[in-house]
C-alpha cells in the first residue's frame, strides 16, 4: 500500500463550469464507494503541472511464395486452434528459453480487454512512428491473411518473412513439443514467430495483443512496462468468468511489478479487481475519465474531430479517421499508452508534439471496424461479434450514417452470445439476412435464423447459407427504396465474415 497522503486533485484550482473534462470527472467518481479503499492504496498516474491505407494484404502474386506460404498455413492448422486452450504458458515459456529470450530484446506495451484491442494497438503503433521509433505489433486474429498479425514499421510482413520467421524457429518448435505433454498451439507458435521476428528486425518497441484473457495467454511471457486493459464486457465466459469481475481477475495477469496500467472505462467490478492488483504489484494507474480522456469529439468528414485530455495536458484538433465514439475512447487509451512510455506524468509533464500527434492519428486504419467497401448502396463491414460491441456500433451507425433503410448481413461463431447481438443490432436493421462463414465454428445459417426470429420476427428475417448469395440479397433489399433513397447494408457478426466478405467485394 502507498504511503503517500490522501489528495484532493483540484484543491488548488478554482472550478470551471466550461471545462468539459471536469464533467467527465464528475461523472467518473460518481462511482461504488469501495473503489476508494483499493484506489487509497494505489500510486496514481497524473500530470505534474486523406483515408489511410487498409494494411490487408492480398495473396502474394509470386506463385512459389504463395504456395510456400500456404504450406506454412497448413502446418499451422494442423495444431490446436485458438479456441482449444489448456492453461498454461509453460509451453510458450519453454520455446521462449530455447530462442535465447527474444522477447526480452525491446521494451513492450501489453493489451488486453474485451473490444477494442486491435484498433488501440493499432494507433498506439501509429503514435510510436511518428515519433521515430521503429515498432512490431502483433494483433490477432487476422481479417484477411495470417500475415496481418505480424506487423513491422506499421505493415504486415512480406509473405516471404512471414515463411523465413516459420522456418527459422520451426527446429525449436518441433523440439519443444517433443519435451512437452501437448505439442504447441497454433497461437503459441505464432507468437514465438512475432516475439522472434521482432527481435531479429529490431525493434524499438512491441505493441502486443493479447490473444484472450491474460494470465494464461501465450503473449504474456513479456514484461510489458505499460499495460493497457481495454473495456471489459461479456465475452469468452465459458473460460473466462461470467461477469465482468471475474473476466478481470484473468485479464488482470497482464500488470506486471512497477508497472503502469492505463485503464479505460471499465465496470464497477472489473475496476476493482484491476485496482487491486496494482495495488498487489505497485504499479502506477491511470484511469479514463480522471487522468485522462476525451474532452470533445465532433463528427467529421470520414471520421471525427477529438480534444483528448492527455497525462500531459490537451491535443486539441487531432482528427480520427475512424467512425464511432468508443473508437475516441480508444484513442484517448492509445495517446495515454505512448505518453505513459515515454514518462509523461511520472518523469515529467511535458505534453507530446501536437504535430506529431495530428498525424499519426490522420493514418490510423483498422480494417473491417466500420469500413465502408463499396457505395450506392453503401456496404459497411464491422467485426463486432459481442453484444457490447454491437451496440458500439449500433452507435456509431446512428451517429454516422444517414441510411434510410439499412440491411444486416450476420454471420455468427456458434461459441458467441448470439441472441444479445442480435438484439443490439434490431433497433437499426430494417431487415436481416443471416448467413454462415466458412470457419468450423461458424454457427449454422439455420439455427441462426430460428435466433433471429426471436428477436425480428419472422418477416424480417432471410437465409442465405451462402455468403455471397447473402450479400447479393442484402443489396437487393437495400436498394428496393431506388438508387438515391439512402438504403445500406452492414455485414457483422464475426471477423471471419467480414474478412470473406470483403474478398467476396473485391478487397484485398
Amino acid at each position: 500500500m502507498s504511503d503517500l497522503p490522501p489528495r484532493d486533485d483540484h484543491a488548488d484550482r478554482p472550478a470551471d463550469p466550461d471545462d468539459a473534462f471536469e464533467d467527465i470527472v464528475g461523472a467518473e467518481t460518481d462511482r461504488d464507494p469501495d473503489l476508494a479503499v483499493i484506489e487509497a492504496g494505489s500510486r496514481t498516474l497524473r500530470t505534474q503541472a486523406g483515408p489511410p491505407e487498409s494494411g490487408v494484404p492480398a495473396r502474394p502474386a509470386d506463385p512459389e511464395v504463395d504456395r510456400a506460404l500456404r504450406e506454412v498455413e497448413t502446418e499451422l492448422a494442423g495444431r490446436w486452434g485458438e479456441t482449444k486452450l489448456e492453461p498454461s504458458v509453460s509451453r510458450i515459456a519453454a520455446l521462449m528459453d530455447v530462442l535465447g529470450e527474444p522477447q526480452r530484446a525491446y521494451p513492450s506495451i501489453h493489451i488486453t480487454g474485451t473490444n477494442g484491442k486491435t484498433s488501440t494497438a493499432r494507433m498506439i503503433e501509429a503514435l510510436f512512428s511518428a515519433f521515430d521509433l521503429r515498432t512490431g505489433r502483433y494483433t490477432s486474429p487476422h481479417v484477411q491473411s495470417i500475415t496481418e498479425r505480424i506487423s513491422l514499421d506499421g505493415a504486415p510482413i512480406e509473405a516471404e518473412r512471414f515463411v523465413e520467421a516459420y522456418q527459422d524457429i520451426k527446429p525449436y518448435v518441433e523440439m519443444v513439443d517433443s519435451q512437452q505433454e501437448y505439442r504447441l498451439s497454433f497461437f503459441e507458435v505464432l507468437t514465438g514467430m512475432a516475439y522472434a521476428a521482432f527481435a531479429d528486425a529490431p525493434v524499438d518497441v512491441a505493441v502486443v495483443e493479447v490473444g484472450m484473457g491474460g494470465s494464461w495467454d501465450a503473449t504474456n511471457v513479456i514484461d510489458g512496462s505499460v499495460a493497457v486493459i481495454t473495456p471489459i464486457d461479456l465475452d469468452h465466459t465459458d473460460r473466462l468468468g461470467d461477469t465482468p469481475g471475474e473476466i478481470a481477475k484473468e485479464k488482470s495477469g497482464i500488470i506486471k511489478q512497477d508497472a503502469t496500467v492505463i485503464m479505460a472505462q471499465q465496470p464497477v467490478d472489473a475496476a476493482q479487481v484491476l485496482l487491486k492488483k496494482a495495488v498487489e504489484v505497485d504499479a502506477t494507474v491511470a484511469r479514463e475519465g480522471l487522468e485522462f480522456g476525451v474532452v470533445s469529439r465532433q463528427v467529421a468528414v470520414g471520421g471525427q474531430l477529438l480534444t483528448l485530455r492527455g497525462l500531459g495536458g490537451e491535443y486539441e484538433e487531432v482528427f480520427l479517421p475512424l467512425h464511432g465514439e468508443h473508437q475516441a475512447h480508444n484513442a484517448a487509451v492509445a495517446l495515454a499508452a505512448v505518453e505513459a512510455f515515454f514518462g509523461i506524468g511520472s518523469q515529467h509533464a511535458r505534453p507530446l508534439d501536437i504535430d506529431a500527434i495530428r498525424k499519426a492519428f490522420a493514418t490510423v486504419s483498422s480494417p473491417g471496424r466500420l469500413e465502408v467497401v463499396r457505395r450506392s448502396p453503401t456496404v459497411v463491414l464491422d467485426a463486432a461479434h459481442n453484444p457490447a460491441g454491437a451496440r458500439a456500433t449500433s452507435a456509431a451507425i446512428s451517429e454516422v450514417f444517414d441510411f434510410s433503410r439499412l440491411i444486416g448481413v450476420v454471420g455468427a461463431s456458434d461459441d458467441k452470445d448470439v441472441k444479445g447481438l442480435l438484439e443490439a443490432f434490431e433497433p437499426i436493421f430494417a431487415e436481416v439476412v443471416v448467413t454462415q462463414n466458412s470457419s468450423h465454428r461458424a454457427m449454422d445459417a439455420d439455427t441462426l435464423a430460428g435466433l433471429a426470429v426471436e428477436v425480428f420476427g419472422d418477416d424480417r428475417v432471410q437465409v442465405e447459407p451462402r455468403l455471397d448469395d447473402a450479400l447479393e440479397a442484402a443489396i437487393t433489399l437495400a436498394e428496393e427504396e431506388g438508387e438515391y433513397a439512402g438504403g445500406g447494408v452492414l455485414v457483422t457478426g464475426s471477423v471471419i465474415t467480414v474478412g470473406e466478405a470483403r474478398l467476396l467485394l473485391g478487397r484485398g
